[in-house]
């Protein structure tokens, strides 16, 4: 795809900066709006007026876009060096880079091997670290509780979606992201418990929530935090 043209269109008073991009793949023109701004997808040659189509639908665009907006202002200004505080299982751990054989987490602290840093980064070693924390956890809980929930789970995958906390697939694959690791326990274990579920019932039925529920009587509760605290488990700009 060609790269993005940016340009800006007044929609009700207001400047609102968004590229244009064309595709051979799009079969009409549309927008999107989210976390990176306002893009304007139109099919190669065709002779929609960006401006114009922006203009047609100003009131959805601006409404998605404050949405977009507020949602960025909330993201945490990171910084990966020495010092450094990143949230981990709810509470705040420093970054600590010293001369040890592997990175390690031990009394609130990212104790980063010097030479896992030296040869990548602060930023790669502490997200390796993340993972392979994250691994430990998914699946002595996943062992835990599928045994309670009477249901068998073929492997787990560490993933790495931006927006996406668990998945279950129809072999028994868990697919849970590593970022649950700078959520309170009690965030994870329900992300687990909600997949596990879904290897007996396959949709958020009555029946799927009555299980989640057995197992976690605060369900909604650890939901609704995921769903308003998203932002506190950004790793990086990347993310956005």
């Amino acid at each position: 795809m060609p790269e993005a043209a940016s340009r800006k269109a007044t929609l009700f008073g207001e400047n609102v900066p968004y590229e244009v991009r064309h595709s051979d793949e799009a079969s009409q023109p549309r927008i999107d709006v989210d976390i990176r701004g306002v893009r304007v997808v139109v099919p190669e040659g065709s002779v929609t007026d960006p401006e114009e189509l922006l203009k047609e639908n100003a009131a959805w665009v601006l409404e998605k876009k404050a949405k977009y907006d507020q949602y960025r202002e909330r993201v945490p200004d990171r910084k990966f060096e020495p010092g450094e505080l990143f949230p981990y299982l709810g509470d705040q751990y420093e970054i600590v880079v010293e001369r040890r054989s592997s990175s390690q987490v031990i009394e609130a602290e990212f104790r980063l091997a010097k030479h896992n840093v030296d040869q990548t980064s602060v930023r790669r070693a502490l997200e390796s670290l993340y993972r392979r924390k994250a691994r430990e956890r998914f699946e002595n809980q996943a062992s835990q509780f599928a045994e309670g929930m009477g249901v068998e789970y073929n492997k787990i995958e560490v993933r790495n979606q931006r927006t996406k906390w668990g998945s279950c697939s129809t072999s028994g694959t868990l697919g849970l992201n590593w970022r649950l690791m700078m959520a309170p326990p009690e965030i994870v274990e329900y992300v687990v418990i909600h997949e596990l579920a879904h290897l007996r019932e396959p949709n958020h039925s009555d029946s799927f929530w009555k299980l989640v529920a057995k197992h976690d009587p605060e369900y909604q509760k650890h939901a609704r935090w995921l769903k308003e605290n998203s932002t506190r488990l950004i790793f990086s700009d990347d993310d956005l």
